[in-house]
């Protein structure tokens, strides 16, 4: 359902960006079982899917984990690929978790000025983003995390608090790149 004129790539993270973490149930082997989404995830994750957005997982933690929580909600499937660091082998900021996404999506070096890194942790999805020259989005709204940048690389390009706020940079920023 990749719509041909859309120039936005996304990268998404999941816990603390479109999932609760502090809902998350875990079974006997630490894996995630069910968990609830934040208000207006299902929607958001919804409607760039539907409006033909490429769209991937880039996430730390375990695959089964988020395999349950979005095929729970029926979202599993919006995502075109799905790093994950169990299957990596490294965490965020690591650059492989990012260059894994690029190759897998089949990018190249010119269509990084098109990706947008959407993540809740300034020292993970931001610092790992930017030290790749992908522009990032911090989803500030859990106060489980940093919220005070270390260095430059872990200053975010754009700042939102809501899924809604997200849909509205996310249709502005696809817009500036169809001006180019």
């Amino acid at each position: 359902m990749i719509d041909k004129n859309k120039k936005l790539i996304l990268f998404l993270d999941s816990g603390d960006t479109f999932i609760d973490e502090s809902t998350e149930i875990y079974d006997e082997y630490g894996i995630v079982i069910k968990a609830k989404l934040i208000n207006g995830a299902k929607e958001f994750l919804e409607k760039i899917y539907k409006d033909g957005f490429i769209i991937a997982l880039v996430a730390d933690g375990n695959y089964k984990s988020f395999e349950n929580v979005y095929k729970y909600y029926g979202l599993w499937d919006i995502f075109k690929e799905k790093i994950i660091s169990s299957e990596v082998g490294k965490q965020k900021p690591n650059s492989i978790m990012f260059e894994t996404a690029i190759k897998k999506l089949n990018l190249c070096e010119e269509d990084i000025k098109r990706i947008v890194m959407v993540g809740n942790n300034l020292r993970k999805d931001i610092l790992g983003a930017k030290l790749l020259g992908i522009k990032s989005i911090w989803m500030n709204w859990s106060p489980r995390y940093f919220s005070m940048p270390r260095d430059k690389y872990e200053i975010a390009d754009y700042s939102v608090k809501t899924p809604e706020q997200l849909l509205s940079l996310i249709y502005k920023l696809e817009d500036n790149l169809n001006k180019d």
